[in-house]
């Protein structure tokens, strides 16, 4: 990733060029700067699946059209959008105006003409902020043992995947896994040894992921789930048994399974049906999937369901 792509996004939404330009100007040196000079361009840029949200909205108030009060508002209620910061910059400078900004969900209010050295410490201020917060998000979204997303982080991202392929008429096919007789490799090797297992069957996994797009995640215990948007059933077990060698070519001896002499894992492998209620989609792919993965074990394990 270049240095460019690595610097937090600011929005910078007025009607006005010089206001655009001057904002800009100010901040580009240590930002991405994107520019919308309406409520309905900033909308529309805000709410685009193909591009990260913003770190930072510096949003005018006073625009044709959609206003920046109207702007934050649909902004602040919607979840996929309701926590990024928005800082008013607007001509507005009644305490009255400020009230209603900040009580719309705004982070800060700078009145026009601004001052540059308030403009770049206040957005500093807020984006040291929000890289921390960001930080303890990654944090709390990572398996604290193989370092790859837990089940919260995959939740997160099924319900958003399920709507966005339902959305655009787009298969979704996830992968349920499981290390065939865990217990017993614990119990016999110990527990030290089980997490170091546990370690290497997900670097396994996950470097088995070919596709950007794709996620693993620990979904706990000893079991996995690799969610593939885009991806058919019969995509979905060619990318199950790509991974079920990749843990079998690890050749981690276990000498206590009913399997064979090295660690193996089952799967089982399921697709969203695009005709149906997403809701219920989400459910009955993630049990389809897990009876799958059932057949699998039932068959003899090591194999794919």
């Amino acid at each position: 990733m270049s240095d460019e792509e690595q610097k937090q996004t600011i929005l910078v939404v007025d009607d006005e060029p010089a206001n655009i330009q001057a904002l800009g100007n100010l901040l580009k040196d240590e930002y991405r700067i994107r520019i919308a000079n309406s409520g309905e361009k900033a909308l529309a840029m805000v709410q685009d699946g193909d591009q990260p949200p913003p770190d930072l909205i510096l949003l005018d108030i006073q625009m044709p059209g959609i206003d920046g009060y109207e702007v934050c508002r649909r902004l602040k209620a919607q979840p996929e959008t309701s926590g990024i910061a928005i800082i008013f910059v607007t001509a507005r400078d009644s305490a009255s105006d400020e009230e209603y900004g900040l009580n719309l969900g705004a982070v800060d209010y700078i009145a026009k003409p601004f001052n540059q050295a308030i403009v770049r410490a206040r957005v500093n201020t807020h984006m040291s902020l929000k890289r921390k917060t960001d930080l303890l998000e990654r944090y709390a979204l990572l398996d604290g043992l193989t370092g790859i997303p837990n089940r919260r982080h995959f939740d997160n991202l099924f319900e958003k995947e399920a709507r966005r392929c339902l959305r655009e008429g787009q298969p979704l096919s996830v992968i349920m896994m499981d290390i065939d007789h865990f217990k017993g490799f614990n119990d016999h090797y110990g527990h030290g040894a089980g997490d170091q297992c546990l370690q290497r069957v997900a670097d396994a996994l996950n470097g088995a992921m070919a596709r950007p797009g794709d996620a693993l995640c620990r979904y706990g215990g000893e079991e996995f789930v690799a969610l593939l948007p885009g991806t058919d059933a019969e995509g979905a077990r060619e990318v199950a048994e790509h991974l079920r060698q990749a843990v079998e070519g690890l050749a981690i001896t276990h000498k206590y399974s009913s399997v064979g002499p090295v660690v193996t894992v089952s799967l089982g492998t399921a697709t969203l049906d695009t005709n149906r209620d997403p809701e219920a989609d989400r459910k009955s792919l993630l049990k389809s999937a897990d009876e799958a993965l059932y057949s699998a074990k039932e068959a003899g394990r090591n194999r794919v369901g």
